[in-house]
């Protein structure tokens, strides 16, 4: 398999669809009950809304119903004749209709507050029910982001920086739960109260509701235009985010070396740079919807202008009641207020869509190194390491930093790799457990090609100690038993002292138990590289990788960890980069690096007999060694 290209998992570029955004939806179906029930208590509180302003026009039409008949019944008798001939009023209904008509009033007065009880209590039901959706659908979307990030290979993360991807995994799911949480409900309540109001008004009056439809064509078109300026916008904010995230986590993890160089101004400019551009971005942000929010509401004004003039010309014609009227501007709200809605809704679901395309773009990033169909278990080994004509980049089309490499280690043999910073000898170790895939040839594992075998299985017999050392908060107990976390007390004391680590941490008061702080803050350089020392061999690997293990321990630690790691690779095959040539004299084989090639192998004797390069090296460390304090 050949290494990645430059452009190959690399952020898309362009305007986002809202193709992510369905894709996120999807995790809806994962949660039928949820969904379904704040569908339905949406549906039954955006009903009872609805209802109120019919059962207000009644009691408005039963108002000045009863107040025309009390009118005409306190008129003189011969009077009240008259005016009940020329209105067409039987005066004993209208007697009936006004002795009745506190009751109806009562009546509708009650039902419009069961309704608002049912309306409150739907409104909770659908509330509570979408939050916790939301938060289930975050859930998921955070494990799978954290899993295809731990599970993505080396090159990738050799592109992406950290505070991105953080941010991904917290801000952007963040963005995308509260627009499932409030954007998507809120969208579905305002097309349901948006339909509901229109056919309501169309059985209502035909004529007056004609006046209104050309205003929603209008404010349609308007918000597809800010949606479409928007998000990209939104875009921009989450990437300059992660820009402050990527600064703020550099200077906490280098904080000492900041402060050693005394470079607090610099770096405080350099956030502060971050945090200016980033509110450049969202004040222009702001800017566009500071506008949309007040152009929607002078279209709504217009048409409450147009009702108030239509609508009164059709009182005064005697085709509309006042009750009717009433009940038609109160409708009209519930036309308006949707409207005015979408303009939250259209920010929720710029920002979700923006983030969605981010939170996509990791789950849909492109692994260089995965099982491939059909890899079986590697099993047990003896531990034959080959390299066959490797050669290796890591960007395709780039130079090669490793050429032509052919090597053979068998088991319980010892391979040392000395060279410069550059050499190549990191990049061999890292295609033994397929850190990365060779470009071209094989490395092979007892005759094994390492890419057709699984990964776990290949990764369980390989024990390493990387240059970094890097501990996790907890125990050190916990930190030495991180690759079995079932390992026993006298496993785990085994391979400390193994490692020239037990008698240190039994130094501590709490031993075992001491916690190591943050990324091992409280251990020196030395203690910590001797846990994962510790580590390593407590999985008992059959191939161990020592990466300049001793780079960070004094003359007599390493002498400790030397001669405990000289007895623990017997039987193993092992593979150590070391800066100091003490440290390897006793391998079986050295291989001198130089510019991704090999110049040189053999023995110590041999190489001190052939190898300029080497006698070079080993000549200026023993001048070292024994030059005067």
């Amino acid at each position: 398999m050949q290494a990645v290209g430059k452009t190959r998992g690399a952020p898309k570029t362009g305007r986002p669809s809202l193709n992510s955004l369905g894709r996120a939806l999807r995790y809806l179906a994962k949660y039928p009950r949820l969904t379904i029930g704040a569908t339905v208590a949406l549906i039954i509180a955006t009903a009872a809304q609805l209802v109120v302003p019919q059962l207000l026009q009644q009691i408005i039409d039963t108002i000045i119903t009863a107040a025309t008949n009390q009118g005409i019944l306190n008129l003189p008798a011969n009077v009240q004749a008259i005016a009940a001939q020329q209105l067409g009023l039987d005066l004993t209904a209208a007697q009936a209709e006004l002795d009745g008509a506190p009751r109806a009033i009562l009546t509708a007065g009650l039902i419009i507050v069961l309704f608002a009880i049912a309306r409150g209590l739907f409104s909770f039901g659908q509330n509570f029910l979408s939050q916790a959706l939301s938060e289930n659908i975050a859930f998921d979307l955070r494990n799978d982001i954290f899993t295809k990030i731990q599970r993505l290979s080396f090159s990738y993360h050799d592109r992406n920086r950290t505070g991105q991807l953080m941010i991904r995994a917290t801000d952007d799911v963040e963005r995308l739960r509260s627009f499932i949480a409030m954007g998507l409900l809120m969208a579905l309540q305002a097309f349901i109260l948006l339909a509901g109001t229109l056919i309501i008004l169309l059985l209502t009056n035909v004529r007056l509701t004609l006046v209104v439809l050309p205003i929603l064509p209008i404010a349609l078109i308007v918000f597809m235009v800010f949606g479409a300026v928007a998000q990209p916008l939104f875009v921009e904010v989450q990437k300059r985010l992660g820009r402050v995230n990527t600064v703020l986590q550099e200077n906490l993890a280098g904080l000492k070396v900041v402060k050693a160089f005394t470079s607090e101004p610099r770096e405080e400019k350099r956030f502060h740079d971050s945090i200016d551009s980033l509110l450049e971005q969202r004040v222009k942000v702001n800017r566009i919807f500071s506008f949309l929010f007040p152009f929607i509401f002078l279209i709504a004004n217009l048409g409450q202008a147009a009702i108030l003039y239509f609508g009164g010309r059709q009182i005064i014609d005697g085709t509309l009641t006042l009750g009717e009227w009433q009940k038609f501007s109160l409708y009209l709200v519930y036309i308006f207020l949707p409207m005015g809605q979408l303009g939250f809704i259209i920010s929720l679901m710029a920002q979700a869509g923006a983030s969605a395309d981010r939170i996509f773009e990791i789950l849909d990033a492109k692994n260089d190194v995965e099982n491939k169909p059909g890899a079986v278990d590697l099993g047990e080994i003896d531990g034959v390491v080959e390299f066959k004509d490797v050669t290796f980049r890591y960007f395709a089309g780039s130079e090669p930093v490793l050429s032509s490499i052919n090597l053979r280690a068998n088991p319980g043999e010892t391979v040392a790799l000395l060279g410069a910073t550059g050499s190549g000898k990191s990049s061999i170790i890292n295609l033994i457990p397929r850190f990365y895939d060779v470009s071209e040839g094989q490395v092979l594992i007892d005759g094994h090609d390492v890419r057709d075998v699984t990964l776990e299985s290949l990764r369980q017999r390989i024990g390493i100690v990387l240059q970094e050392t890097v501990l996790f908060s907890g125990t050190i107990r916990e930190n030495i038993a991180y690759g079995r976390p079932d390992a026993s007390d006298a496993d785990i004391m085994a391979a400390a002292r193994a490692a020239a680590a037990h008698d240190f941490i039994e130094g501590f008061p709490q031993g075992y138990d001491t916690p190591v702080g943050e990324r091992g803050a409280t251990l020196s350089g030395g203690q910590k590289q001797r846990v994962a020392i510790a580590r390593a061999l407590l999985l008992d690997p059959h191939i161990l990788i020592l990466d300049d293990s001793t780079s960070s321990v004094d003359l007599n630690t390493e002498y400790e960890i030397q001669k405990a790691l000289d007895s623990l690779m017997k039987g193993r095959t092992s593979f150590v980069i070391a800066q100091r040539i003490s440290t390897v004299v006793n391998a079986d084989l050295i291989l001198i690096l130089d510019k991704g090639e090999i110049v040189a192998r053999g023995t110590h004797e041999e190489l001190m007999d052939n190898s300029p390069i080497y006698a070079d090296i080993y000549h200026s460390q023993l001048a070292g060694d024994i030059a005067p304090a």
